[in-house]
């Protein structure tokens, strides 16, 4: 979605392979975070239950929930900001083009610096769907999971409770 909204939004072409191929390079990472998130999220709902002394049969109440997932949010913030915002970064110069010849900067001291070239039309395309694509989905990952998270345990509770 995000890589879609940054091309229209953009004005970019949309080239078949190499913007492919970044949004299958953007799910991996988008995967990883989200999972990390929800794996610490419920470390932090074990830890919950046992300092609570709770047995297994019993759940935690919404607001135990609720801090929890916050909890969790809060601590995986920096870690998930840092992976986009890394990743961002280092995508930048294969997306604007920007080249450096490092045989000449060797031998003559001369970097022959330069943004564009016939490379940006190839690479450029895969470099803006993650970029566009983490963007979004860094929000997607730090805001919507823990409020689904957060929802789909307390239908699950409520469905428990009321067949109890």
């Amino acid at each position: 979605i995000g890589v879609l909204f940054g091309l229209l939004i953009f004005r970019m072409d949309f080239v078949i392979l190499m913007t492919m191929i970044g949004i299958i390079s953007l799910a991996g990472i988008v995967v990883n975070n989200a999972i990390v998130l929800i794996d610490y999220i419920n470390l932090t709902i074990k830890r919950k239950r046992r300092a609570l002394n709770l047995d297994a049969s019993e759940k935690l109440t919404s607001p135990q929930l609720l801090e929890c997932v916050v909890e969790g949010g809060k601590t995986r913030l920096r870690p998930v900001l840092l992976t986009a915002i890394t990743t961002i970064l280092g995508l930048l110069p294969l997306a604007l083009g920007i080249n450096i010849n490092f045989k000449t900067l060797v031998t003559e001291l001369n970097p022959n610096f330069y943004i564009g070239g016939e490379n940006v039309a190839f690479w450029g395309p895969m470099g803006w769907a993650i970029i566009y694509g983490l963007t979004f989905a860094t929000f997607l990952t730090l805001v919507v999971v823990p409020i689904l998270y957060y929802l789909i345990n307390k239908i699950k509770t409520r469905r428990m409770n009321v067949a109890a």
